[in-house]
């Protein structure tokens, strides 16, 4: 009965350092890690705060038009796909196919690209609608998008738990993932680095999406896989995200179990 005891207190004690040694210091106002296979949320902070997430929006919006349009096909800009913000330079007047914008789109994070995306989609009110559907489909339940391109809207918003869902959608699309995991890319005469530093520092990274805006601050959806395991991180409004995402692998990589836990009586939650 005594040894009982003594292993249960030994037990007990591994259990409360674990517990301290992932008190996980995210700067995030929301933070989700999911397992992209198993749907299971490995860490939350905030998961279901209705929040802005600029340009990775575009995660959805490559994602409706690789259902939508062939990647040979050709979009003929206009001035009407000129856009503020991130930009591929498009050019008025020149044909690019869809190929070469979807890189636009996810490399240089280009809200001209978006635009002229949404037109091969039939306009930007059917690529919207289309963005929202699937968003339906993937049970994305408190997320409303306006826009293809994740300028600020006040009907355009999303949850750390609704991008993860997401996330975990896109990281079964092969030819998403190529696009997205590309470094450079030298395409349509032009070439493009990809803004995700993810790609370069973090072991198994297979990009995904960053986005900003002055509204929603700094934006980050990435995915890592790594010996089969594959886990996709998002952070909202998040002025270290680099370091955050960093953190949420080493800690989800760590961890196999399944056994909840608070941190810090924050609204935070995660899984040993």
């Amino acid at each position: 009965m005594k040894g009982r005891r003594v292993a249960a207190a030994v037990l007990a004690m591994l259990f409360l350092l674990a517990q301290r040694a992932w008190a996980l210091d995210i700067s995030a106002t929301a933070a989700v890690l999911m397992d992209a296979d198993t749907g299971r949320i490995l860490y939350e902070k905030n998961p279901d705060r209705r929040m802005l997430v600029a340009s990775t929006t575009k995660i959805l919006t490559a994602l409706v038009v690789l259902e939508s349009c062939e990647l040979r096909s050709t979009v003929k800009v206009t001035q009407e796909h000129m856009a503020e913000g991130s930009s591929m330079y498009l050019k008025p007047g020149e044909e690019v196919t869809v190929e070469c914008l979807l890189y636009g789109l996810l490399l240089a994070s280009g809200n001209d690209a978006a635009l002229a995306l949404a037109e091969a989609c039939g306009g930007v009110e059917p690529c919207v609608g289309a963005m929202n559907r699937l968003a339906g489909r993937i049970g994305m339940t408190d997320s409303h998008f306006e826009n293809p391109n994740g300028l600020d809207g006040e009907a355009h918003y999303s949850t750390a738990r609704d991008m993860a869902k997401l996330a975990s959608y896109a990281s079964k699309q092969p030819t998403f993932l190529r696009i997205c995991s590309t470094t450079t890319a030298h395409v349509g005469g032009r070439t493009m680095t990809n803004h995700n530093r993810l790609l370069r520092e973090v072991e198994g990274c297979m990009g995904m999406k960053t986005g900003y805006t002055k509204a929603a601050g700094r934006t980050l959806v990435s995915c890592v896989e790594r010996e089969g395991r594959t886990l996709v991180a998002v952070t909202l409004q998040d002025g270290n995200d680099w370091a955050d995402h960093r953190t949420l692998y080493e800690f989800g990589f760590s961890r196999a179990g399944a056994a909840e836990t608070a941190a810090c009586g924050r609204k935070e939650r995660f899984w040993i």
